[in-house]
């Protein structure tokens, strides 16, 4: 099978035999056991005996469960057998009122097919992988004379060699710059490379050999970068044998300023095998995972090791594991997990897995090689995969006690603010702007998890009559623009998205504003709270304002006063990063943008030649038909544009 034609593919689902079930049983939306197992009944009439991927939907059309099949009748009929079903499923089938079917030539295709739509769907009675931040990777690009190394995220467009993936930003950094001391590779950009007339700061410590303006020769680059290429693949031993015989030989002809160079690069080299934390000489290439359970939470530990390097460690947590094995948790993160990374050769688990064969099928059809996936019985393999069970065991251990303290703090936030019951949503508001310019308004978002950075947003004050610098008006239009379109929203899409209590930074004025509107729009059941700065503006001092008047203070070190200080915090973060990015977004902004008809290339042509925008706009006709790559017709119509009015 060609790589085009597999499951995991953009747009495979249009290359297999999709058919979405036009029965579905008129009703209400609440759950119903006779309209649910109706629906999979009619469903089952089709189904044949193949491997394939259902989806179960609910009667608005969401998805409720993505699930793969050897034999797709027979995994489906065990859904109206519902004495045999746990409480789980139950309740998923008393809410499935149509279902999709997709087959696929293997159960291995349907297993990456399931992976791919839970990840892009996020259907509530799977299995989630929260933690689907991209990792990063090391890319040694190929596209210029003298290859640039950086860090890499998303998609894998350049041409080049990627290594990965690193667990976290500062594991991929700590190699960067141990890298950029040891191989003296360029990183900057190829307009900052080209554009270069004497060396910059990293050639002046050490940290670049300085291939822009002719300091090092092609062979000799090139020769640094096998050397680098060496290092990535594991073979530090070899590195490290051919700097000790380079510095030898600088030595003895007597070239102390270069023996003392190399001597520093051989430094760099130890420092980062002694500075790992975990000894996996000997490994090669292997992800290593165990996982930990207890009191309803299951957490999974993975280490990356490539080349015998350990490239640092991650913790997950996956949500809706409620009444679900470990077999079935392990196996669903593994599969959703490998969705986007490329897996090692080697897949150490601490556990054997039911459907470890079939994984392992589909993880070497998609990386069109082998992966063994294994419990080690002994040697280093044992010890790695036993410090990674111990490891998941202490983060598991953090995790539950930080839900604790994160709900007694929440617990503490509804005491204070006469809630109900801890809230499960908070919502955080802020402006943003420099004496009215580029004026936005920031909303972040915290639950029992933590912040929610998915569900941040950034609101642009688009209203011609909020006056610069009006921040009452601002907030009003950002009320009036996020609760507006709350109201609009079907019953379901707003119960998810309707926040407990609403934080404003501001005191009594803004107080006044936000319920203004609030009230014209009828939004009821939110509890909305001002946070004003204290005296001379110090943190912990601040002042609380509830919408009838009543205003009070928290003492200073209250566990429950730093935990709004960091939600406000946050917003302030969110709120002057996103203006910072509109702001330098401006800076670029031509008035030759304006011209119709003029793309990148022309007003490129028309800066170059006239050297800026006003000149191009006061040049005569004649001038502006002289500039290189600009035709007689583009010349009248940016002439037209400025002089319309004569």
């Amino acid at each position: 099978m060609s790589k085009a034609d597999r499951p995991d593919q953009p747009n495979a689902a249009a290359r297999f035999s999709e058919e979405k079930a036009t029965y579905a049983v008129r009703g209400a939306d609440a759950p119903d056991f006779d309209t649910g197992i109706a629906a999979i009944r009619n469903v089952l009439k089709t189904l044949p005996l193949k491997p394939g991927v259902y989806r179960m939907h609910d009667a608005r059309g969401e998805i409720l469960y993505v699930g793969k099949a050897r034999a797709l009748k027979n995994r489906v009929g065990n859904y109206v057998q519902i004495d045999r079903l746990p409480n789980r499923l139950r309740r998923m089938v008393a809410l499935t009122r149509s279902m999709t079917i997709v087959t696929t030539n293997s159960e291995a295709e349907a297993l990456l097919l399931e992976a791919q739509l839970i990840k892009r769907y996020r259907p509530a009675y799977n299995v989630l992988l929260r933690d689907d931040k991209s990792f990063p990777f090391i890319l040694l690009r190929a596209d210029h004379k003298f290859p640039r190394i950086q860090k890499h995220r998303g998609a894998r467009r350049h041409k080049g060699q990627y290594y990965g993936p690193f667990a976290s930003a500062g594991s991929v950094n700590q190699t960067l710059n141990v890298l950029q001391k040891l191989f003296l590779l360029r990183s900057c950009t190829d307009s900052f490379f080209n554009n270069r007339d004497r060396p910059c700061l990293l050639y002046q410590i050490k940290r670049c050999s300085a291939p822009c303006v002719g300091r090092i020769d092609d062979a000799s680059y090139d020769s640094l970068v096998a050397d680098a290429k060496s290092f990535l693949d594991g073979k530090s031993s070899a590195v490290q044998a051919k700097l000790a015989k380079e510095m030898e030989s600088a030595a003895e002809a007597l070239d102390f300023e270069r023996a003392a160079m190399v001597r520093d690069r051989l430094r760099a080299l130890t420092f980062i095998q002694g500075s790992q934390a975990i000894n996996a000489e000997g490994v090669g290439d292997a992800d290593i995972f165990a996982l930990a359970h207890r009191n309803g939470v299951m957490g999974i530990q993975a280490f990356f090791i490539r080349g015998g390097q350990n490239w640092g460690h991650r913790s997950f947590f996956p949500s809706h594991v409620a009444e679900m094995t470990e077999d079935e948790v392990f196996t669903s993160f593994l599969a959703q997990f490998y969705e986007d990374v490329p897996p090692a050769k080697y897949i150490l688990l601490d556990r054997e897995l039911t459907e470890a064969d079939l994984l392992a099928e589909a993880l070497s059809e998609r990386a069109e090689r082998k992966i063994e996936i294994s419990v080690p019985q002994r040697g280093d393999r044992v010890r790695l995969v036993k410090q990674a069970t111990r490891n998941a065991e202490e983060a598991l251990d953090r995790r539950l006690a930080e839900s604790t303290t994160q709900g007694k703090l929440l617990q503490e936030v509804a005491d204070l603010f006469e809630l109900p019951e801890p809230p499960r949503r908070i919502e955080v508001y802020d402006n943003s702007h420099i004496q009215g310019t580029n004026a936005l308004g920031a909303m972040i978002v915290a639950g029992p998890e933590g912040f929610m950075k998915g569900q941040y947003r950034k609101f642009n004050i688009k209203n011609p009559d909020t006056a610069p610098g009006d921040d009452f008006a601002m907030m009003r239009e950002v009320m009036a623009r996020r609760f507006g379109r709350l109201m609009e929203d079907k019953e379901p899409e707003r119960d998810a998205n309707w926040p407990d209590l609403v934080l404003i930074d501001g005191g009594k004025g803004q107080m006044s504003s936000v319920m203004q509107i609030v009230r014209e729009l009828g939004v009821e059941d939110v509890a909305f709270i001002g946070v004003s700065k204290g005296p001379d503006r110090h943190a912990g001092r601040e002042t609380f304002h509830f919408p009838d008047g009543r205003e009070f203070t928290l003492p200073v070190n209250a566990p429950v006063m730093f935990y709004l200080q960091r939600l406000r915090d946050e917003a302030h973060r969110f709120a002057i990063g996103a203006h910072r990015a509109k702001r330098s977004k401006a800076i670029t902004v031509s008035p030759l943008d304006e011209v119709p008809g003029i793309g990148p290339s022309r007003k490129k042509a028309l800066l170059m030649h006239f050297g800026t925008a006003r000149a191009v706009r006061n040049a005569s006709l004649e001038d502006l038909q002289k500039a290189p790559g600009v035709s007689a017709a583009v010349a009248q119509t940016v002439y037209d544009f400025y002089h319309s009015n004569g």
